[in-house]
């Protein structure tokens, strides 16, 4: 497979473009190019499910997306080793009924060497919020680069 930078050895800054490049790509909600970024037999445990492969991750974002409305998210680094990402995230959407939801949760990544990512452990809570207390409204798509990130929100 083709190599996909930034590459581990992770630095600070590789490690927040790596956390960057997530987000984006999951704000865009393709889940055929959300999968491109794990290994062929990635592992994945979210929530509860647990997962195995990019098909089977393809086949959880095609789902994930289709019942979380107006999805919007913003990732953080926390921490980072060699080959290892830690980050923080909360995304806000609507469910089919139009109750809308802000949703915490911490992740831990290891990426092979090519770049791709080999392992991600979520763990997630959903908190009902009303639309009046949404913080994202940035047009659907990857968050403008001077929106301020989940510290700046206090959240």
């Amino acid at each position: 497979m083709t190599p996909r930078p930034p590459l581990p050895p992770f630095t600070g800054e590789t490690a927040r473009q790596k956390v960057r490049a997530a987000e984006d790509a999951w704000n865009g909600r393709d889940p055929a190019r959300v999968a491109l970024a794990y290994t062929l037999d990635s592992r994945w445990r979210n929530r509860s499910e647990f997962l195995a492969g990019r098909a089977a991750i393809e086949a959880f974002l095609t789902l994930k997306w289709a019942r979380e409305h107006e999805y919007r998210l913003i990732k953080e680094l926390w921490a980072f080793s060699e080959d290892r990402i830690a980050v923080r995230f909360v995304y806000e959407w609507h469910d089919g009924a139009g109750q809308w939801w802000r949703s915490h949760g911490n992740e831990n990544w290891h990426f092979d060497v090519a770049g791709y990512m080999a392992e991600r452990h979520a763990s997630i809570n959903d908190v009902p919020i009303s639309a009046e207390d949404r913080l994202f409204h940035w047009p659907q798509g990857p968050r403008p680069a001077g929106h301020p990130g989940l510290a700046e929100l206090d959240l």
